[in-house]
């Protein structure tokens, strides 16, 4: 007969996490608090009461907050990196940085900016995590970069510092959504003004990268045009 100690062991055997379970808890918790309140309400006794574990035990699996706090940056940074690269990957570089530039703009990413905002002021006293913020720009501007690039050969961009340009472009996308923390403007019009200054800067028309669209004859919009002139197999059959 079962008694009731034994009842209890065997639960607490099933509840029982491997270490490396255990680590991605504690991540995502991190992860959810930074989004929600900030990358400095990463604490060790916030975070293991968002895991549902006690202090000491999210201190046996980080034993440095500095690097939970890093990693919790470059997780969160890095997920809208890819999401970004996904969303600006085809049609001409106007059309891929008119995209990239209003998907940062539209107003619903001010978790993740609150997150940059606080990783420049923390990581004065944290060259653990100002290196991973000296990282997270460093990929911004290798993704800017070859965009410029193509724009250049492309003939819609005039930039004779591609490098330099896309330094410039990351810290006015930088500085318009910091002020956006305090509802400095309006969503729109913070758009509108970011379009303004790119357009400055890249030698576009005013209102290039208002309404874009790939001119015709352009390598995107020929392979789209073959793909739709191209009978559909199930209909030959």
């Amino acid at each position: 007969m079962s008694t009731t100690t034994d009842i209890a062991r065997d639960g607490a055997k099933r509840a029982r996490r491997s270490p490396a379970q255990r680590r991605d808890e504690i991540a995502r918790a991190a992860v959810a608090l930074a989004l929600e309140e900030g990358l400095s309400a990463v604490t060790l006794r916030a975070v293991a009461a968002r895991a549902g574990a006690t202090p000491a035990l999210v201190a046996h699996y980080v034993p440095a907050m500095d690097e939970l706090v890093a990693d919790t940056f470059t997780a969160i940074v890095d997920a809208e990196l890819d999401e970004l690269a996904e969303l600006s990957s085809s049609g001409s570089a106007i059309v891929r940085l008119a995209t990239l530039l209003r998907t940062v703009l539209d107003g619903t990413r001010d978790d993740v900016t609150l997150v940059w905002v606080e990783a420049w002021a923390l990581g004065r006293r944290s060259e653990t995590l100002a290196s991973a913020v000296r990282g997270a720009m460093d990929r911004w501007q290798a993704m800017l970069g070859p965009l410029i690039e193509r724009g250049v050969a492309e003939g819609a961009f005039r930039v004779d510092d591609v490098a330099g340009a896309a330094w410039q472009l990351l810290g006015m996308i930088d500085g318009v959504n910091a002020q956006s923390l305090v509802r400095w403007g309006g969503g729109p019009a913070r758009s509108t003004l970011m379009e303004r200054a790119a357009e400055g800067l890249l030698g576009l028309p005013p209102g290039a990268l208002g309404a874009p669209s790939d001119p015709p004859g352009s390598p995107d919009t020929s392979a789209a045009t073959a793909a739709s002139s191209t009978p559909d197999a199930g209909r030959n059959a």
